[in-house]
């Protein structure tokens, strides 16, 4: 059984694509430092508890495991926590990320798959975008991201290292067998807070801006399942171990090629779980823009990669499903 070193594999996206990657019949090993990660969501594999900037530990679990691929997950992700403490950010993102492919060049490791994201991006010149669309972030979070995409490519042209970055839109919805969901703390996706308000879980949902030009006055975001981004990852990894040649960074957009506003989630919460969800009208955030929507052309193309499971629909519902058994609070 071939193993696959999982670094954050016990958060959200993590931890689907672990369950994706043993259904397939790969080894998926979780490293986690559990600072943000859920030791229950490692379900899959062995774990393997550390920090990434723990370079003799990573050279131990390297060592023991002898995985052919890396999927590197772990990272800081919330925007504004970024602005007001980058530090933390470029530490953890950047800094780590450096120790991790420093020591997969010392161990012969070769094939990377990247948590990336639309961040990158910045503010869009155009819509869908598309990964030739220049990339300039509008925050220390988007930044890092962009930092380590240049790393793997420089990576690649130096040390023969092969990787791919999946530069993610929204993450929503839950696995099919609701063993594992979106449990983040504090959470900022725009589904579990709006389900938490309408089974007064949680506060009130806020909306950010009801007068953007948009046909209900509210932002359009491109959602993807996440299990849709697990079935990428595996692509991308095949498409790694297949590959030959010299190292070569390759980048694509994850999302579904259409949006939803706002008042279009809520409608579609209230008309599966039977909630009003209760809201707060707010003012538009800095920095937003009123649609946001990925061209996914390429991963399709090159990934052999379809959406299956992101119909508003199913992302919902299976996210209200996770959040009726889980102990979410």
């Amino acid at each position: 059984m071939s193993a696959v070193l999982v670094v954050g594999g016990a958060g959200y996206i993590g931890s689907h694509v672990c369950k994706e990657l043993a259904r397939r019949g790969y080894l998926p090993v979780t490293y986690d430092s559990l600072v943000t990660g859920h030791r229950e969501a490692v379900r899959w594999g062995p774990f393997a508890p550390g920090d990434l900037a723990d370079r003799q530990r990573l050279d131990d679990i390297l060592d023991h495991y002898r995985p052919a691929t890396v999927m590197h997950f772990a990272a800081f992700t919330f925007v504004g926590e970024s602005v007001v403490d980058p530090g933390k950010f470029y530490r953890n993102n950047v800094v780590a990320s450096l120790v991790l492919l420093e020591a997969m060049r010392e161990h012969g490791i070769r094939n990377l798959v990247f948590s990336s994201s639309c961040a990158v991006y910045g503010q869009p010149q155009q819509i869908p975008l598309v990964e030739s669309h220049p990339r300039d972030p509008a925050n220390p979070y988007g930044f890092t991201k962009y930092v380590v995409e240049q790393m793997l490519a420089d990576f690649g042209q130096a040390h023969g290292l092969r990787s791919v970055a999946l530069r993610y839109f929204n993450a929503a919805g839950a696995d099919a067998e609701h063993e594992i969901g979106e449990l983040h703390t504090p959470e900022t996706h725009l589904i579990p807070l709006a389900l938490a308000a309408a089974m007064g879980r949680g506060p009130p949902l806020t909306i950010l801006g009801t007068d953007y030009p948009t046909p209900d006055g509210s932002g359009i975001r491109d959602y993807i399942h996440v299990t849709d981004l697990a079935v990428a990852h595996i692509r991308a990894m095949e498409l790694l171990e297949h590959a030959s040649g010299p190292g070569a960074f390759r980048a694509y957009n994850l999302g579904a090629g259409e949006g939803y506003s706002v008042w279009q989630v809520l409608n579609m919460i209230k008309e599966k779980t039977g909630l009003e969800v209760p809201i707060v009208m707010g003012s538009r955030r800095a920095g937003d823009v009123p649609r946001l929507i990925g061209d996914n052309t390429l991963a399709r193309r090159d990934l052999n990669w379809e959406p299956q499971y992101s119909s508003l629909t199913n992302m919902v519902t299976t996210a209200w499903r996770w959040m009726q058994q889980c102990r979410c609070s």
